[in-house]
C-alpha cells in the first residue's frame, strides 16, 4: 500500500505531462486499485467526452483484483518516471 501511495505522489512530479492514453491508463489502474470494479453509471452528458473516456478506461479493468491493479499502477508510474523524469 505504501508503494502505491508513493507512486501516486511521485507521478504528480513528472517534468512532462504524459499523453492522453498514458493518463487514462494511470487513472483506470488507480481507480481499480483503490476502489475496485467501476461502481458508478457511465456519464451520459452528450459533450462529456473526457468523463466517458475515463469511465470506459476504468471499466476495461473490470475483474482485475485491487492488488494486481496496484502493482500494475506502480509499474506504469515507474515507467513514466523513467521516461519523463521528475521535477
Amino acid at each position: 500500500l505504501q508503494r502505491f501511495i508513493k507512486a501516486a505522489e511521485d507521478v504528480k512530479t513528472l517534468k512532462t505531462s504524459p499523453n492522453e492514453d498514458e493518463l487514462l491508463e494511470l487513472y483506470s489502474l488507480y481507480k481499480q486499485g483503490s476502489i475496485g470494479d467501476v461502481n458508478t453509471p457511465r456519464p451520459g452528458g452528450l459533450l462529456d467526452f473526457k468523463g466517458k473516456a475515463k469511465w470506459d478506461a476504468w471499466n476495461r479493468k473490470k475483474g482485475i483484483s485491487q492488488e494486481n491493479a496496484k502493482e500494475a499502477y506502480i509499474a506504469k508510474a515507474q515507467l513514466l518516471i523513467e521516461t519523463y523524469g521528475t521535477k
